[in-house]
């Protein structure tokens, strides 16, 4: 099949290959994106996809936090010029406000909320009119605690990312906080490994395999003995999906599991929003000059 500029520019930006490995990786694998970018790990050319790698689009996200609940939500705009509009911050804050009060179960019930004689959704629509840019309510999470728990909440660049979190058994809210600040910095997917999918691993265990295969000094080894290299491959490219397993920004010496334990506390979740994560921005001129390249 033939490959597009768009799918070379998008596989360049989740993997950092070169366009012409992009474009081979992809005619290899007849356009699937998932598998291009494996194509490009078994060769060697690229390291494992990160979701961030796939932002594109802009806006805010914010955290608020009342007794028992928390609320994490997303609205996404066109330009980050918008974002730093008053009307539009004021609209991000009455999301949070009434999403948190009202609990919807998705977006489409939250904009059916009713706000002093308006739905959510008229507000959207002023918005729009007023700013004339696009501007959606993208997601949303709710967090619910026990007394004897708390929340962590961190928003950084004010809100370009945001996390929320939930510490068992605990009132250390500096440590909270930290534990958010560690999310927000190095995007784990699971709390530990014990969340993970037996499927994920597979999948990274498959990866590690090839690779060897492709690598001659290794290949040549006992059975065993790759064997044992491809599970130690496995067990380092899957630490950082695992908040427990990750290195803790204030103590390089310490596991985040490891403070947790001195702590006598474990995170139960926690949920991040990187704003814009795996939306598509306006293509601008790139595709048309991943274009020429890949004809010329």
């Amino acid at each position: 099949m033939a490959v597009t500029a768009s799918q070379v520019k998008d596989l360049r930006e989740r993997t950092g290959a070169g366009m012409m490995d992009c474009k081979k990786a992809l005619t290899e694998c007849d356009g699937d994106m998932e598998k291009a970018i494996d194509w490009l790990r078994e060769k060697g050319i690229a390291k494992a996809a990160k979701k961030e790698s796939r932002i594109a689009a802009e806006g805010l996200s914010k955290v608020l936090v009342k007794d028992n609940k928390a609320v994490i939500v997303e609205i996404n705009t066109e330009t980050d010029f918008v974002a730093k509009n008053e009307q539009f911050l004021k609209l991000l804050d009455t999301c949070a406000e009434v999403i948190l009060a009202n609990e919807p179960k998705d977006v489409k019930e939250a904009l059916a909320i009713s706000v002093d004689g308006k739905t959510l959704n008229d507000l959207f629509i002023e918005a729009v009119s007023t700013i004339g840019e696009k501007i959606t309510l993208r997601r949303f999470d709710i967090l619910t605690k026990n007394d004897q728990d708390i929340f962590g909440a961190y928003m950084h660049n004010k809100g370009a990312i945001s996390v929320a979190l939930v510490l068992n058994d605990s009132s250390d809210a500096e440590l909270a906080k930290h534990m958010a600040m560690q999310v927000a910095s190095m995007a784990p997917t699971y709390v530990s490994k014990d969340e993970m999918p037996s499927e994920v691993i597979e999948h990274e265990r498959s990866i590690q395999t090839e690779i060897l295969k492709n690598d001659e000094k290794l290949a040549s080894k006992p059975e065993k003995v790759l064997q044992g290299i491809v599970e130690g491959r496995v067990s380092k490219a899957l630490q950082d999906m695992c908040l427990a397993d990750q290195i803790y920004f204030l103590d390089g010496d310490k596991k985040c599991s490891e403070v947790l334990k001195e702590h006598k506390t474990s995170v139960k979740c926690f949920v991040r929003y990187m704003v814009g994560e795996g939306l598509e921005k306006r293509e601008e001129n790139f595709a048309d000059e991943v274009a020429k390249q890949i004809n010329g």
